[in-house]
């Protein structure tokens, strides 16, 4: 829905601008940290599910309304989240 866009748009924008700066993709974990602390996801009500590729290897983060994120080798969110967590754990 247009929450979820304009949180994707606010994440694209300030993965642009570290770059412009830097010359370097942001890493991961500090655009979720970006994103988290400046209110993004809690003023747009939504969670996010964030995935990126930084020095060799995958990174997976978590994100709710209240700002908090968490990183995860593997997880599940939405209408069936228990179920699919469940089937994470058995693999």
């Amino acid at each position: 829905g247009p929450r979820l866009q304009s949180a994707c748009a606010q994440s694209s924008k300030l993965a642009q601008q570290y770059y412009l700066v830097y010359q370097v993709p942001i890493p991961t974990a500090h655009l979720v940290q970006r994103v988290a602390s400046s209110g993004g996801v809690r003023s747009f009500g939504v969670s996010l599910l964030v995935c990126g590729w930084n020095e060799g290897r995958p990174y997976l983060f978590q994100s709710d309304p209240s700002g908090a994120y968490l990183a995860w080798k593997a997880t599940a969110m939405g209408k069936n989240y228990v179920n699919g967590k469940i089937s994470l754990e058995k693999k």
